[in-house]
């Protein structure tokens, strides 16, 4: 099975970085070598490397992971990630897969599961083992891609068995709590939707804490723990990013100087030019 997947991705992978598939929630990566720390916005998805090895660091934490793992982000999560092992013979190589948090609450719906109280720590990012359904179920979902005839009828078959798959882990409490219910995590999705809705307007938590229904001390304990940031530092994140994108887009770097220093005001930090480059590059940002 795992060759066999190594096969379908070096054949579909033939450049650096990402590729989209004919699978709209489908992507697949291939790195040559190992890459510098890069900063960048880490998509809810669940992402299962085929070869190599890669590191994600949120906050103070640091998550690696390879082929015998997957790792799962349910909110939208500013981090710093790099490929640790790859070679021209053994390209580092992944598939990610956006999950519809709408198909997971259908399922559960259906297999009549209850939904747990907030059981688990309310980290929006996890690793888990990589068991031998799930994998199936990517392989015959990378399979499908050589025959694009048949993508209408049978994708959506298979992304709801893998879905299925998802929740029949120990996972289960944490998928549910974003997908059904005015769990936790559901609510720290709210608060990140608005904060990158509106990443560069100034922002009051108090304001932001009615807006979600909860309370500003909940709020900040909350977020903390999914996101390990507040939610002044999570925007702070945003807007360096931004400014940084800026950067790389080749456009003059007035205006991403400027964000930065708005920025540095509203938090006390200070950051030169050249930091704002740092561990950055056309080909790493946005890696996965």
């Amino acid at each position: 099975m795992r060759a066999e997947l190594v096969a379908l991705l070096e054949r579909r992978t033939v450049t650096e970085g990402r590729h989209d598939t004919a699978i709209p929630e489908l992507k697949l990566y291939r790195y040559s070598h190992p890459t510098e720390p890069a900063n960048f916005l880490q998509e809810p998805a669940v992402y299962v490397v085929v070869q190599g090895r890669k590191q994600v660091v949120l906050g103070d934490e640091t998550y690696v992971y390879d082929r015998s793992q997957y790792l799962a982000v349910s909110v939208d999560l500013p981090v710093v990630a790099n490929v640790l092992e790859a070679s021209p013979e053994e390209p580092y190589l992944c598939m990610t897969l956006a999950v519809d948090p709408r198909e997971l609450a259908s399922l559960i719906v259906e297999t009549d599961r209850q939904v747990p109280s907030d059981d688990h720590d309310g980290r929006a990012l996890y690793v888990s083992p990589l068991q031998a359904p799930l994998l199936d179920g990517f392989l015959r979902l990378v399979r499908l891609l050589d025959t694009p005839e048949d993508v209408p009828v049978l994708a959506p078959l298979i992304l709801r068995e893998i879905d299925y798959r998802l929740l029949q882990s120990e996972q289960f409490g944490r998928l549910a709590q974003m997908a059904i219910g005015a769990g936790r995590l559901r609510r720290v999705s709210g608060a990140i939707t608005w904060i990158k809705d509106h990443f560069a307007e100034p922002m009051q938590v108090e304001a932001l804490a009615r807006r979600v229904h909860m309370s500003p001390s909940a709020l900040h304990h909350h977020f903390k723990a999914a996101t390990a940031m507040s939610p002044i530092q999570y925007q702070k994140q945003l807007r360096l990013q931004e400014a940084r994108r800026l950067l790389l887009s080749g456009a003059s770097s007035a205006e991403a100087i400027c964000r930065m220093r708005s920025t540095a005001r509203s938090t006390g930090m200070c950051f030169s030019r050249s930091s704002m480059c740092r561990s950055v590059s056309p080909l790493t940002y946005g890696m996965t």
